[in-house]
Order: C-alpha cells, then structure tokens, then sequence
C-alpha cells in the first residue's frame, strides 16, 4: 500500500509539472509574439529618430526574443518523455537554454558599447519626441511580458532567464522615456550614448547571474540554498534509527526537480517490512521539507558499509 501511495504521489507531481510546462508554453508564445512586434517598431523607429538608445533597446528586444525562443524550444524537447537512453528525461535542456541565452547576450553588449562609444566620437542630433513615443511602447510591452511570465520564473530557469531579463529591460526603457524628455528640454545628447552603456551594464549583470545559476545546475552542484550537512543531522535527528550518512549526493535535473541519493548507516539491521517504512519516510520527508523530488537511498548496518541480507 505505501509504494503505491508513493507512485500515486510520484505521477501526480509529474502531471501536475507537465500542466505546468503547458502553461508556461502558452504564456511564452503570447509574450514572444507581442516582443518581436515592437522589436521591429524600435529598430524602425531608432534609425528614423537617430536614436543609438532605442536601437540599443531594440537590440535587447532582439535578445529576449532570441531567449523567448530559445525557452520555447528547450520546452518543447523537455516534454519528450524519458527513454532507455535517457533516463531522466530532456529537462536539463531548459537549463542549457538559460547558459546559452547568457552567452548569447555578451556579442550583443559589445556591439552596444562600441555602438554608444561611437556615438560619443561622432554626436547625431537626436528627434527626442519619437524616441520618447517608441521608448514608451517598450516600456508597455515589457510590462506586459513580465505579467504575463510572472510566477512561471520561480520553477523554471529559462524563464526565470526571460523574465529578470524582462525587468531590467523595462529598467532601461524607463531611462530611455526619461532621456528623451530631458534632450527635448535640453539637447543634451550625449546622454543618448550614455543611457546606451548603462543598458549595457544591467545586461552583464543579467547574463553573470543566469550564467551562475545555469552552470551550477549543469555542473551538478549542490542546489543553492541547501546544505548537504544540515540535512544530514536533520535526518539524523528526525530518524533515531540511522547513525549515519555518507555518500551523500544532491544535485538539480532542473530547479524544481532536485535528485538525493546516500547510504544510511542503521543502528540496527531492520525486518524487511521495517527497512521498506523506514525508506518511505526518508522519501516523504524529503520531499515535504526540501522539495526533493527523487531520493534513493542504500541501507548499510555493518561496519564494513555492507548491504543487510535478509
């Protein structure tokens, strides 16, 4: 009855994460669709105003269409189901969509730099009301893809790519709105350059982070914010009848797929029936406290770390 219970739990965990990728399809192909369309306004629009920071923005559009698609894809290959080949699936393609968004991100920032540098050399008068009417239509459909990604990011590392992405983008547009008004006033256009490299800034600082995280998960680390010891003593503490574990494993198939493996040490060789309830909680346990989807685990009673025979 508990292994069934357990693989009731297992497949429902399952369904309810490939509802969610359908979900999280959906919402990509909506906020890719509104961001290609005001990807062409901003490029058209930068080169009929002169504006090197709109066509920046267009540029970081372009990236996050680029991202958009990138994610779409990796969802796509991840829904295939797992095979004899491979094991766990394709869920690890999410992720490498996320490291290749970040490196794809690091040529675009060179061209906006040396872009805005040569804009600096070379100063072009700026039309400051255009800039301000296509800088603001970002501004809009970025706010409008951060709502329609919202809460999809906390599971998904591509998205999460997208969305942080999203919201810096919609930092720079603000600034670009801002800039417009002040050279309208003002005439001040170096400041069109200057906004430019700012840009550039918040998108290494995006693409260091995605290309943090991404490469923990592919690097098999252990998940951010757990500690293999802590959990240890937890399980010590919470089970009286393991003295120990060792050969500890934690690793990440995708950020809300965590895998554990280890060997426990028991204090006494349990009946078969026992051994079976002790495993399951062990699992369950886990699985309610730390989001651990998958564990397994090796019991050992001798001091040789030899398996009980039965």
């Amino acid at each position: 009855m508990r292994i069934i219970e357990r693989t009731q739990t297992q497949k429902s965990a399952t369904s309810r994460l490939f509802e969610f990728r359908s979900v999280e399809k959906r919402r990509l192909i909506l906020s890719l669709t509104i961001t290609l369309i005001v990807m062409v306004i901003e490029i058209v629009g930068g080169i009929l105003t002169f504006s090197i920071a709109l066509i920046s923005d267009a540029g970081h559009m372009f990236t996050h269409a680029f991202a958009l698609s990138l994610s779409l894809l990796a969802l796509i290959i991840a829904s295939k189901p797992a095979c004899n080949h491979k094991t766990f699936g394709l869920y690890r393609a999410e992720v490498l969509a996320a490291f290749l968004n970040g490196i794809f991100l690091l040529p675009i920032v060179g061209f906006i730099i040396f872009e805005a540098i040569e804009r600096f050399l070379n100063p072009e008068e700026i039309l400051s009301l255009y800039m301000f009417i296509i800088a603001l239509l970002g501004l809009s459909v970025n706010v409008v893809s951060i709502l329609i990604l919202r809460g999809s990011q906390k599971s998904n590392i591509g998205i999460k790519s997208v969305f942080y992405h999203m919201i810096a983008d919609a930092a720079s547009s603000i600034g670009i709105v801002i800039v417009a008004i002040i050279i309208s006033f003002t005439n001040w256009n170096f400041l069109d350059p200057l906004v430019s490299l700012g840009i550039s800034a918040v998108i290494i600082y995006w693409a260091w982070g995605i290309l943090r995280d991404s490469s923990r998960i592919l690097l098999e680390m252990t998940p951010k914010g757990l500690d293999i010891d802590k959990i240890i003593e937890d399980l010590k503490s919470k089970f009286k009848v393991i003295s120990e574990v060792f050969h500890v494993h934690l690793w990440t198939i995708t950020p809300d797929m965590l895998v554990f493996s280890a060997h426990l040490k028991l204090n006494a060789c349990e009946n078969p029936k026992e051994l079976e309830d002790l495993v399951l909680d062990v699992r369950k346990y886990l699985h309610e406290k730390y989001n651990i989807l998958e564990s397994t685990f090796q019991t050992v009673c001798s001091e040789e770390m030899l398996a009980c025979n039965f």
